[in-house]
């Protein structure tokens, strides 16, 4: 008699997972129902989600407000082209994001997800000086550890690493600068006005390890680099809608980029949906009768209804006044938690501790501080056994939980990362 097969087996005869080593590859999980910060598997298991699932999720899974609002779109427009149509979610979105962004923004351009914002925002500032007939500024900056996405450039654009070295040769030349330098350090000898832009993570590189840097130094580079006329380009894909402790991690800057990225968060991670917005300044240079100066870029799903309704119901979730409470009390239990970890028992076993908002991170103590550090896989297996899911960058364990999480619900996660750190050797 046949045993049926589990969503887990049948998953590894046909699926090619992200991020994955396909050489023995463990059975991954079957996820069959998300109920507000947990996630439960087949086997009825419940795991308290405290990454977010890759950091989208603000409002906990399955919400019944961001899932009815779903249901009434669905049964009004699921989706229409983009060109030569418009639709009612996707103006309110636009209505409803520009006045919330950090600075004098005018118009949103809608893409997929959050490697094509920042692709499109790549594209957008270099076609910038193209029709203004400046031909010359075709050179990117962007900050040392960075990382914008896997399209090949917004991965031109992030730091050469384990990422992207098989397509080293392919990708265009970037000048990465350490902001940690002094600012004179910062700008290597080139020639200012061939720069076009420079992107950038605000104030919390993700990828790369949760990486921070003070607003103050990010904000006399932005200053330097506008004396300059350079694009500021900001990535918000994951800092932004709260995650830093302001709306927009940009908001704790004085200078104010001209091009922003959004996704991640933008649905609440409900939908798929990606938006690259900029200032006038930018716009106009596309105002033209030259149709070679159009702005060729799109795709199929662009402004896809379904995604705009999402987001609009994320942000009426986002700015109610109890998940704005939320967010300051997560920030203090966060920062309680992080000065007991460094009294515990633990301390001798971690370093670079540090907060940013609801983002809190640190380092297990290792000879190998890359992201294929092995110590990930075994804390997320001990993590999950303990019904809690985390996900190491390497060696680097940090924390970013949906904004529905309660106190006693986040302060066992915080039982769970000292038990397990505290029986590493």
């Amino acid at each position: 008699m046949c045993m049926e097969l589990s969503l887990a087996e049948r998953d590894l005869k046909v699926i090619w997972h992200p991020f994955t080593s396909q050489k023995n590859t463990p059975k991954p999980i079957g996820i069959v129902k998300g109920e507000g910060i947990y996630l439960i598997d087949e086997e009825d298991n419940r795991y308290i989600d405290a990454i977010s699932s890759w950091w989208v999720t603000l409002h906990g899974h399955a919400h019944p407000y961001i899932a009815h609002k779903l249901y009434e779109q669905a049964k009004q427009l699921e989706q229409v082209i983009f060109a030569g149509f418009t639709h009612l979610p996707a103006v309110l979105l636009a209505e409803r994001l520009l006045p919330l962004l950090p600075g004098a923004f005018s118009k949103v351009f809608y893409s997929d997800n959050g490697s094509t914002a920042a692709e499109v925002a790549i594209k957008m500032a270099l076609q910038y000086w193209w029709n203004l007939g400046e031909a010359k500024r075709t050179k990117v900056l962007a900050l040392k550890d960075g990382y914008h996405g896997d399209t090949f450039g917004s991965m031109s654009a992030s730091e050469r690493s384990i990422f992207t070295r098989p397509f080293h040769a392919k990708l265009f030349d970037v000048i990465f600068i350490d902001i940690n330098q002094p600012l004179e350090d910062c700008i290597p000898n080139i020639q200012l006005q061939e720069v076009a832009c420079f992107i950038y993570e605000p104030l919390i590189q993700g990828a790369s390890g949760m990486k921070m840097h003070p607003a103050k130094q990010l904000n006399q580079l932005l200053t330097f680099l506008k004396k300059h006329h350079i694009v500021c380009i900001a990535d918000e894909v994951m800092t932004g809608f709260g995650r830093t402790g302001s709306l927009f991690a940009s908001e704790q800057c004085t200078e104010n980029p001209d091009i922003i990225c959004l996704s991640k968060g933008l649905t609440g991670g409900t939908m798929a949906l990606g938006v690259t917005a900029c200032n006038q300044k930018i716009y106009e240079a596309f105002v033209t009768d030259e149709r070679l100066q159009t702005f060729f870029h799109g795709h199929s799903f662009t402004a896809n209804p379904l995604a705009c309704t999402a987001a609009l119901a994320s942000l009426d979730l986002l700015l109610y006044p109890d998940c704005q409470s939320n967010l300051q009390n997560i920030h203090a239990l966060h920062k309680a938690f992080l000065v007991s970890l460094l009294e515990s028992e633990c301390s001798s076993k971690i370093k670079n501790v540090r907060q940013l908002g609801t983002i809190i991170a640190f380092e297990i103590k290792s000879s190998n501080d890359s992201y294929l550090n092995t110590m990930s896989g075994y804390i997320t297996a001990k993590a999950l056994l303990k019904g809690v899911f985390i996900r190491p960058l390497g060696n680097t364990v940090y924390l970013m939980p949906p904004y529905c999480i309660t106190e006693e619900e986040l302060r066992f996660v915080y039982k769970v990362i000292i038990e397990i750190v505290s029986d590493l050797d």
